[in-house]
């Protein structure tokens, strides 16, 4: 994201910026475990770093992009190995802690803008997409003793992506225009959060695909993890959507 208007006071030490980043971190009741304990963690590292060497939001996007765009097209172009299924594990993991990072640098800049957002946005709507696409290349293209069937995981998984990742941007625009309709001040619900929703979520948390490339030079592992991956995503993908439609529906009944 871009800052806009005058920044704030910000500590000019590493460690200073780190635990201010820290203190003002957005709660992460019910997130993922990786996502909220790990990668926040990281992204407040690299904000600070970035702050520090006189980077912009939109220059951290733009390597977290550079950094999975790297990785995937690696997955696509190189015969899967242990080694090199480590390697791509690394680049998009640290393409995630950047895309962590430039939030928090924007904050520290004073704020950010709608166009970085919607910078934010659309590199993520391509990720996803080609992020299970260069899975499915790489599954064409190399033997993995498995039938042509398994190419039907990454098509499921794209859909399931793409329809999870609209869904809660829709969701949440169309309960802002509510919110906004109504003159009230906009508070994501709730919902279950605390410790069970933090357990359900860890097979959609980005990281778990990202580090399920630590198997890829063992194809059969891979497959089985990423298939199981693939139906735990769908199933909690009917049940979000059940939600959310109920959400909104009372909603339109208030």
């Amino acid at each position: 994201m871009t800052a806009t208007g005058e920044s704030p006071e910000v500590p000019e030490t590493f460690g200073a910026i780190v635990r201010s980043l820290a203190s003002a971190q957005k709660p992460g009741r019910g997130a993922p475990p990786y996502s909220r304990w790990i990668n926040r963690r990281l992204g407040r590292l690299l904000a600070a770093a970035a702050y520090l060497a006189g980077r912009t939001p939109n220059q951290v996007t733009g390597l977290s992009a550079l950094m999975t765009a790297i990785a995937l097209v690696l997955v696509a172009t190189v015969r899967p190995a242990l080694w090199f299924g480590i390697l791509v594990a690394f680049l998009l993991l640290l393409g995630y802690a950047l895309d962590s990072a430039d939030g928090q640098l924007a904050r520290l800049r004073g704020g950010g803008t709608k166009a970085g957002e919607w910078l934010d946005h659309v590199v993520d709507a391509f990720k996803i997409v080609i992020f299970h696409g260069v899975i499915l290349i790489s599954l064409y293209r190399f033997d993995t003793g498995w039938t042509d069937t398994i190419l039907l995981i990454p098509l499921g998984f794209i859909v399931v992506s793409s329809v999870f990742f609209f869904a809660m941007i829709l969701t949440d625009q169309l309960r802002r225009i509510a919110s906004a309709e109504r003159g009230r001040t906009y508070a994501k619900p709730s919902g279950g959060g605390g410790w069970v929703q933090t357990i359900v979520a860890i097979p959609t948390d980005y990281a778990v695909l990202c580090l399920s490339f630590v198997l890829f030079g063992w194809m059969d592992g891979f497959v089985i993890f990423y298939g199981l991956l693939f139906l735990a995503n769908a199933l909690i993908l009917l049940a979000v959507l059940g939600r959310w439609f109920r959400q909104l529906r009372a909603i339109d009944a208030s």
